[in-house]
């Protein structure tokens, strides 16, 4: 099924970390019959030492115009460093931001969101005035109505002081996870890092006629995850074995694969931990630029998901999980059409709308396809969806991203040490932008080092703008050959797991 271009639409920065800011500065005029010009909201979204990630929306109250640049004053000598949906430039103190080509029509009503990042230092205090096309925003230009006089009567009362806030309190145990601005969310409005593992075997064993997960996936050894201080354990599936077609062998396939994927499931939650199934192998043949094998049958990871299967897939998997909220979806692992077609704008047309993609020879499903197949079943879990180059490309996601009804989806990335978009510039320009307005969750982090140098680097990225990612993986492999964190399923750590489970344990406690 193709679907028509969508684009994605601006989500406000109102939904906040617990330690963000946020100031709103309306237009008023001091009759009560004259409209605003705008009003603006500023927000802090994410703050870490010497450095915050800001975002600030415009609504235009006025007549509608064709073009914008908002403006302000830092009142504490704040820098910004960089910026999206808008030309950012700063003087000193002052601040302009001028809209982009796609954004600067504003009818009535229309409202823009721009994004930052800044450093500051001592304190960041909220910019005190803002002006839309030169006009400061709390300002009417008509005339000021003349007061009617009134008697004069008791001065009103200082009107008690609201109590401060406090952050929501986490939910315990396995939470039911929602999506709230750009963070996800428990029942109590709590914000939720996804911090943990992939438990790798259940998308290779079975096609390969070997079992269903490779290694022990009992009580002990789920255990063994939680004991690491893990909240997340992420878990790859095949769907020819989900589906139960006849090149997998009978005891690893159907009924069989779904109980035992179901079961480890439950003991990931009853650890309090939360289960993240995800689409690894999926059916189709490719042979073109950088194929993993030429077997029609799941047994590599291809471009695409395949429109014949997987939109199936999704539908049993959701009718399966429906009702816990708990478990969340990873639509696909690793998209690479950018491998198969001619241009980038072909690529990320094909990862959203599927269809006869070129340089693909099989039917494909597009994100948008397998976030339908999920919401026609009635789940409203929540969703995450990689980009392209292996999910390490998120440069256009936000002008592509699959448009969901439960507003539940999460954007996906993947990170080794050999992969492009693999140091900090990379990150701060094309991972912040997305994490400004969706989560962004790392669903695969590694090296091939047998150490743990790079991942550290990825962590503290994630770290200081509170975001989520999982270790690369609880197999007991040779770290040499892939990025294995453990030698024991009872968790004794690789030389590279003892950097993940060294930091999820000061973070979660010891």
């Amino acid at each position: 099924m193709r679907h028509p271009p969508r684009l994605t639409a601006l989500l406000a920065g109102a939904a906040l970390t617990a330690a963000s800011t946020a100031l709103v500065v309306s237009g008023t005029a001091s009759g009560a019959a004259a409209a605003p010009l705008c009003t603006v909201q500023y927000s802090v979204t994410g703050s870490w030492s010497g450095g915050f990630q800001g975002a600030v929306t415009v609504t235009n109250d006025g007549p509608a115009v064709s073009s914008w640049k908002l403006g302000f004053d830092f009142p504490g000598g704040q820098v910004i460093s960089q910026g999206w949906g808008a030309k950012w430039s700063q003087s000193g103190a002052s601040v302009t931001a001028v809209n982009e080509s796609w954004n600067g029509s504003l009818a009535t009503g229309a409202g823009a969101t721009t994004g930052f990042l800044a450093s500051w230092s001592g304190s960041n205090p909220a910019p005190g005035t803002f002006t839309l096309n030169g006009t400061v925003c709390d300002q009417d230009p008509g005339p000021t109505p003349t007061p009617t006089p009134t008697t004069p009567t008791t001065p009103p009362t200082t009107p008690p002081t609201t109590p401060p806030t406090t952050p929501p309190t986490p939910v315990t145990g396995a939470p039911e996870l929602g999506v709230t601005g750009n963070r996800l969310t428990d029942r109590n409005g709590a914000t939720r890092r996804l911090l943990g593992v992939n438990r790798s075997g259940g998308e290779f064993m079975c096609v390969q006629g070997y079992g269903i997960f490779d290694g022990p996936v009992d009580d002990a050894s789920v255990q063994a995850i939680a004991d690491w201080k893990a909240n997340a354990v992420r878990i790859p599936l095949n769907e020819e074995c989900w589906l139960g077609l006849t090149n997998i062998k009978p005891e690893y396939r159907g009924a069989n694969y779904v109980s035992a994927v179901r079961d480890l499931v439950n003991r990931v939650i009853a650890h309090g931990m939360t289960p993240i199934v995800e689409l690894h192998w999926t059916y189709g043949q490719y042979t073109g630029n950088s194929a993993g094998c030429a077997d029609v049958h799941a047994s590599c990871q291809k471009p695409m998901p395949d429109a014949q299967y997987t939109p199936a897939f999704w539908t049993s998997v959701a009718e399966t999980f429906k009702n816990d909220r708990r478990v969340v979806f990873d639509l696909f692992n690793e998209p690479y059409p950018d491998r198969a077609t001619p241009t980038a704008a072909q690529a990320w047309t094909c990862w959203r709308d599927g269809g006869s993609c070129p340089g693909i020879g099989y039917e494909v499903a597009g994100m948008q396809d397998l976030v339908d197949a999920v919401r026609a079943t009635g789940a409203q879990n929540v969703l995450l969806v990689g980009g392209l180059a292996y999910s390490n490309d998120l440069s256009q996601w936000l002008a592509h991203a699959p448009a969901d009804p439960a507003g539940r989806v999460a954007a996906a990335w993947h990170v080794y040490n050999f992969n492009t978009c693999a140091d900090e510039s990379c990150w701060t320009g094309t991972l912040a932008p997305v994490a400004a307005q969706v989560p962004l969750v790392a669903g695969e982090i590694g090296e091939n080092t047998c150490g743990h140098a790079f991942v550290d680097r990825v962590m503290k990225w994630f770290d200081e703008r509170a975001l989520s990612y999982l270790g690369w993986t609880w197999n007991t492999w040779n770290c040499a050959s892939g990025p294995a964190l453990i030698t024991s399923y009872d968790g004794t750590p690789t030389t590279f797991g003892i950097g993940l489970r060294d930091h999820l344990r000061s973070l979660n406690g010891n």
